[in-house]
């Protein structure tokens, strides 16, 4: 979709393998991170796993700012503050289509030891029970479907209208 954009988070945490700084995350220190705290330079920001990660004001607005949408991917901490200090934002919860095949997705990406993979599962359930005070749900078990629906639901924004359904595959 022209127009829009994916905001780049700041995050505390070291970089996985392939990922890169700018393009995957904006990896800054502890001390860095503060200081933008400090600075009230983020939207939003939480801890999550153990590191801290935040969504930049600057950048949303100057993409805002240039007629481009903007994407965050944040969890349900930074949803409910984008709620409070962007009332008319749109949020959307992707929801896994079980907790079962999440572990999987998990387990197959190998970034994590045993107790990592507990705790995201164990958030991931709670997060889950937060899903009715989004806008939208999207379930992610086939990605073209799930993108599609996403796509409709910022083309509905964008017009004002309501999306229109996007058929499940399965259907």
């Amino acid at each position: 979709m022209p127009d829009l954009v994916l905001s780049v988070s700041c995050t505390t945490r070291e970089p996985r393998p392939g990922e890169v700084d700018g393009r995957d995350y904006r990896f800054v220190s502890n001390r860095d991170f503060d200081r933008l705290i400090e600075d009230r330079a983020f939207l939003e920001w939480a801890e999550i796993y153990g590191h801290r990660s935040g969504t930049l004001w600057g950048p949303v607005v100057a993409e805002l700012d240039e007629g481009r949408d903007v994407v965050l991917e944040i969890d349900v901490q930074g949803a409910r503050t984008v709620r409070d200090r962007v009332p008319d934002a749109v949020l959307v919860f992707l929801s896994p289509p079980s907790l079962h095949e999440l572990e999987r997705r998990l387990r197959a990406r190998r970034s994590e030891n045993e107790a990592q993979v507990s705790r995201r599962l164990a958030a991931a359930a709670e997060e889950m029970k937060a899903a009715s005070w989004f806008d939208h749900v999207v379930v992610n078990d086939h990605l073209d479907r799930a993108a599609a629906e996403v796509a409709a639901i910022i083309g509905g924004a964008r017009t004002g209208a309501s999306p229109p359904e996007v058929e499940h595959p399965d259907a």
